[in-house]
């Protein structure tokens, strides 16, 4: 004996989390064909992406903002620095606190990305129009807000 209603989805077809979820894997899944064609794994370009701006980060908070435990971000930061494409600083107040930083080289593969990036992001949303695009991301950033820590970059 089923206890879904004839004409109602089943829970999981429903279910917040699932359907953001899913969503990010399908549409990220996309897009991470093109940062593999780029020679960086799906954690190189979220690092890249997190530094593209410049502005040093703590390893604790690009952990963080790219969902990765500190551990696996710190063997990714060894291995982009030998490529490269960031250089670890010493924190200015507190010498236990690595700083990442990105470099010329770094930035110049973080721009390209970025910007096929923003390509496939305009190609994803433009079936909704300006309006919901704009109410899609507002809705996420807030539930964001209500269920994240703080980023605290030392």
């Amino acid at each position: 004996m089923s206890s879904v209603a004839p004409n109602q989805p089943a829970f999981i077809d429903d279910y917040l989390a699932y359907l953001l979820a899913r969503a990010s894997h399908l549409i990220s899944h996309e897009f991470h064909a093109v940062a593999r064609r780029a020679g960086v794994s799906v954690l190189q370009w979220r690092v890249l992406a997190t530094l593209a701006d410049g502005k040093p980060r703590s390893v604790g908070a690009v952990a963080l903002i790219t969902l990765t435990p500190q551990s696996t971000l710190t063997r990714v930061a060894d291995r982009m620095g030998e490529q490269g494409l960031l250089v670890r600083l010493d924190g200015s107040t507190d010498r236990r606190i690595t700083q990442l930083q990105i470099t010329p080289e770094g930035k110049k593969l973080a721009q390209r990305l970025v910007k096929q990036a923003r390509l496939h992001e305009a190609a994803v949303l433009a079936p909704l129009g300006e309006a919901e695009a704009a109410a899609l991301k507002r809705a996420l950033h807030q539930l964001i807000a209500l269920h994240a820590p703080a980023v605290v970059d030392n």
